[in-house]
This record gives structure tokens, sequence and C-alpha cells, in this order.
């Protein structure tokens, strides 16, 4: 079943990607007491991803920040030292990378897809959502090879 705006996250292990290392912190503790605009993407340093999403969110992070997001965290199926080079590559310290590596959130999410067909094997689908001490306040996922609704910009008019 696929999470609904009303939803409490599931309370699963994620890894922050951290300058001194992998940080193992749990979803319900990470998302406690604030307000955190949340971004899945299929990969890091996909064509997309790399392009649009994360430069995004890092673009907008200032108005986010105005408009009550306390974090923004980004989450994709890969390990956190790859989500760490890649927010060293083109993000910010404004973005927190949380990786999923087993798809463990994603999945308690159903929120995956099968990226087989590209080598990517089962991965999470690309959305967006606002998460609200731990409770879905916002959810946005984009259809198949889509880049709409997930977008920062998307986001903004939502606040």
């Amino acid at each position: 079943m696929t999470i609904a705006i009303g939803d409490k996250l599931p309370d699963v292990k994620l890894v922050k990607a951290t300058s001194e290392g992998p940080e193992a912190v749990q979803a319900a503790d990470f998302f406690a007491g604030k307000r955190v605009a949340l971004f899945s993407v299929p990969g890091a340093f996909t064509p997309t991803c790399s392009a649009k999403h994360l430069p995004g969110f890092v673009d907008k992070a200032a108005d986010l920040k105005a408009k009550g997001i306390d974090e923004i965290a980004c989450t994709a199926v890969n390990d956190p030292f790859v989500l760490g080079a890649w927010n060293k590559a083109g993000g910010s310290d404004d973005v927190t990378m949380l990786a999923d590596g087993n798809g463990d959130f994603a999945e308690a999410l159903g929120l995956t897809m099968d990226g087989s067909a590209f080598g990517l094997g089962k991965r999470g689908q690309r959305f967006s959502m606002v998460v609200n001490d731990g409770t879905v306040e916002q959810l946005n996922v984009e259809g198949p090879g889509e880049f709409k609704v997930s977008s920062a910009e998307h986001m903004l008019e939502q606040l």
C-alpha cells in the first residue's frame, strides 16, 4: 500500500551521509519535531536527478525555509558514500542526504520502481513530500519518466 497524506512515515533505518562518514538514523527520530521537505530520486548522478531535481532544491532552499521548512532531505536507493559524493559535487549543506541502500524505506512507503531494464534494479520512485513531525502533509509522486510535481518549484507553490 502506498503512503498517503495524513499517514505516519514508516520507522525504518536510513543512513545519513555526513562529513564524518555514514551515520545510522531511524526515520522516526530524524523526522520528529520538524517540518521536512523530502525528495526521492531514482539514483544519484543520473541525468534528471543531477540536472534538475537536486539543483532545484539547492536553488530554492532559502525560499522553502522562508515558508516554514526546517530541513531539506534527499533519499535514494544508493549507499551513503555515493550520496555524499553527489552532494559534494552538486548539492549543498542545505540538503541532508539519507541513503536507503537496501530500498527498505522506499519499500515501506510503497514507492518502489523497477529499473532493471536500465541496470538499476529496484529503486525508489521520484517523489517529494512535506513531512511534519513524521506525518505526511503533502505528497507528490511522479509518473514514469516524468519530472513535474516532485520539483522544488511545485512544492513552493503548495506551501
